[in-house]
């Protein structure tokens, strides 16, 4: 669940900061999606990092 939430934060902010920035939806689009998969990407390290150090 956390990660779905994640995902969609990362979307959301890069939505925003592409509006700001006065792009087209495409550009909108394109931010969105990068914005999640890097969200998404650190959640995953941050989370494989948190586990590792309980064991």
């Amino acid at each position: 669940m956390i990660g779905i939430a994640v995902t969609l934060l990362g979307a959301l902010i890069g939505g925003v900061t592409a509006a700001r920035r006065k792009g087209n939806r495409k550009d909108i689009a394109q931010y969105a999606a990068v914005y999640a998969l890097i969200f998404t990407v650190a959640y995953m390290v941050l989370s494989i990092l948190g586990l590792r150090a309980m064991v």
